[in-house]
């Protein structure tokens, strides 16, 4: 199962130009997150963890994978999406025909609300109470990456949990990024590299069945890959 979610994290870690990368725990810890002592690391701090970072760095050897002494796995943003999916799974082959799983932010919905229509999922404005945005789906999987989620203020400026895994500081340019498509997973996994990544663009292409709907730093509403049936709040 390790090897399983370790390969598909490889697999965007390659499609995004090392934008997702799950080696990224040693800089949730530098900044404070996982303490939630939260500070803002020297430059030489960050230059000598990102030593640490790449998954590249990652051997597999008899099923193990193996890494380099000081180097921290964070599954967060691909782990969630991949328990969902197995569980969705197994609820539809138990015979369930219609549903959703909701874990934080990572859903899956199949089959039809009680209504008869595919399933309405909220997604949450980044800076304002309530929503921005109404997605209308079904057999499909969708994840928000934010600004929002874990952060701390110092200075006027927001430093969150999203790391720029090249550069060792929160990823800037944008608030939120939700990706919808046929697996949660990988809904999870680019929602982080399309937040990171300074050409969205790229990366989606490279994915035809999944589309995406980014919050830049303004607020600015766009949208790239697959179109799903959405519709904004005023």
């Amino acid at each position: 199962m390790v090897l399983e979610l370790y390969s598909k994290a490889l697999e965007v870690y390659r499609d995004s130009g090392g934008c997702f990368d799950i080696t990224v725990g040693p800089l949730s810890r530098l900044w404070g997150f996982l303490s939630k002592s939260y500070h803002i690391p020297s430059s030489g701090q960050i230059e000598s963890t990102l030593g640490m970072i790449g998954m590249e760095k990652i051997r597999v050897e008899d099923g193990t994978l193996l890494l380099l002494p000081g180097m921290k796995l964070d599954w967060g943003a691909i782990a969630k999406g991949f328990a969902i999916d197995l569980a969705c799974r197994a609820l539809i082959e138990m015979g369930i025909s219609s549903g959703f799983l909701n874990a934080g932010g990572d859903l899956y919905c199949w089959g039809k609300n009680p209504d008869n229509q595919d399933w309405n999922i909220g997604i949450k404005h980044p800076r304002e109470r309530g929503y921005f945005g109404i997605l209308s789906i079904s057999q499909l999987g969708a994840a928000t990456t934010g600004d929002y989620q874990r952060y701390f203020i110092k200075d006027g400026i927001r430093y969150h949990h999203v790391f720029n895994p090249r550069s060792g500081y929160p990823a800037s340019g944008k608030q939120s990024v939700t990706v919808c498509g046929p697996e949660t997973l990988l809904c999870d996994a680019l929602s982080t590299a399309l937040f990171v990544s300074k050409a969205p663009e790229k990366i989606m292409e490279k994915y035809p069945d999944y589309g995406a709907i980014i919050v830049d730093s303004d607020g600015n509403l766009s949208f790239i890959g697959k179109a799903y049936p959405f519709r904004q709040v005023e």
